[in-house]
């Protein structure tokens, strides 16, 4: 029997938030319906952030109204703070499956940019959020950005990361999403930055969230898997991008991650025609 990967689709969220042109809340459900139905397990769909700082993500909430959520799916929300958490509880859906996303930079220049605080001072937001969301029975997973290269300080160095991480996991035993925010990163240099984080986080607990900004997400994945990652977030039609994150300007798309993965012999359960229609689709917001 092949092994399996997860994906987790993160085109509807971290796809969209960099778009220029304000999306319909009809477009972005549109986008998520069919997504949904394609095998995947877990989408992003939102996020509860300030409005003047990401205006993209600011109709969440109706997003969240109008989705027709099927069973076996978890809808995935970035909530950085109480504020946001709030904002999620008055909007979710009874009977949905959801789950939070909370986030932490392995680079202070990233920290300040992003969050407008030091690393420290995010985990210090997001602890009461984790803890909200233990309360609520809601799923939580933790993000790390820059784990390769800061757009502000360049290379992190792998016990960043793993620092990073050990932070998060202290909060609660979450999974973890490594991301290459600027898509710098190389295979050596992720195999690297892997095996400092396995030594605070199972392995069974880490993803790879990688840009493709110089044209090494495939490759990153392939040196991913070979640690033994086997979940990976992926965009689509290969949108996105971090408005806190020059010369980032797209992640992995998905359909790009589902030919490689059944190239190497992996099981992800994703129809990929339904894949390439949604990522038409995509494409057609832009």
């Amino acid at each position: 029997m092949a092994e399996f990967v997860r994906i987790h689709e993160v085109g509807p969220r971290d796809g969209l938030q960099n778009e220029r042109g304000v999306i319909p809340v009809a477009d972005k459900v549109v986008l998520s319906e069919p997504l949904s139905r394609s095998g995947l397990r877990d989408i992003e769909v939102g996020s509860f952030v300030s409005p003047k700082w990401v205006p993209q993500m600011a109709d969440t909430d109706r997003v969240l109204a109008e989705l027709t959520p099927v069973d076996g799916v978890r809808y995935a929300v970035l909530v950085p703070n109480m504020r946001g958490w709030e904002g999620f509880i008055a909007a979710r859906v009874p009977a949905v499956t959801y789950e939070v996303a909370v986030f932490i930079s392995a680079s202070e220049g990233f920290s300040q940019s992003n969050l407008n605080c030091s690393i420290a001072e995010s985990v210090l937001r997001l602890r009461p959020v984790v803890e909200a969301a233990s309360a609520a029975g809601v799923g939580v997973r933790g993000y790390i950005s820059c784990v390769t290269d800061c757009p502000f300080e360049g290379p992190v160095a792998p016990q960043a990361v793993a620092h990073a991480a050990t932070l998060l996991r202290d909060v609660a035993p979450m999974p973890l999403s490594l991301g290459d925010t600027i898509g710098r990163g190389t295979p050596a240099r992720v195999t690297a930055m892997i095996a400092a984080v396995a030594d605070v986080a199972p392995v069974s607990e880490l993803a790879g969230h990688f840009h493709d900004t110089g044209g090494q997400a495939l490759a990153n994945i392939e040196a991913a898997l070979a640690c033994g990652v086997r979940a990976f977030d992926s965009a689509v039609g290969g949108l996105g991008g971090c408005p806190y994150a020059p010369g980032a300007p797209g992640n992995v798309a998905t359909e790009d991650v589902l030919k490689l993965l059944t190239r190497l012999g992996y099981d992800t359960g994703v129809d990929p025609e339904a894949i390439v229609a949604a990522a038409k689709m995509a494409r057609g917001l832009r």
